[in-house]
């Protein structure tokens, strides 16, 4: 009987380890956090946005959309991958902004969920949509 009771409880153990493992793989998401949205003071050209991501999956940012308008992908997209914690700063180099304009920036994972905020340009005086001329992407780190 305590070999049968032993047996009984190693393989329920063996069965709740492998039923986790299960759940863990099942229920991973991605969910990027907008940390910051802002034109960059140095260059007004750009536009500066740090994210985060804070699911449990890795994930990438796969195309950028400003007031409803795909402007375009990253350069190089293997530098916009963003692992499980990880911090980017993703810099969208554009032709101007006009200023007093408030701009949308959606950033599209490659898991297909769309994240948007803000950017309130300072100066600048390129009237409509600007034209993307490059989106880069770098790890920021510290955070």
């Amino acid at each position: 009987t305590v070999i049968l009771v032993a047996i009984a409880i190693v393989i329920a153990i063996a069965v709740a380890f492998w039923a986790t493992g299960l759940v863990g793989i099942f229920t991973r998401f991605e969910k990027l956090e907008i940390l910051s949205a802002y034109q960059d003071p140095n260059n007004p050209n750009n536009i500066v946005v740090r994210v985060r991501n804070t699911g449990s999956s890795p994930t990438a940012i796969a195309e950028v959309i400003i007031n409803g308008v795909s402007v375009g992908q990253p350069a190089n997209p293997q530098q916009c991958t963003l692992d499980v914690g990880e911090t980017l700063q993703v810099t969208i180099t554009t032709d101007g902004l006009q200023g007093g304009v408030t701009y949308e920036v959606m950033l599209k994972s490659t898991g297909g969920k769309q994240y948007p905020t803000a950017v309130l340009a300072n100066t600048g005086n390129n009237p409509g949509t600007p034209a993307i001329t490059g989106i880069q992407c770098q790890p920021v780190g510290g955070d």
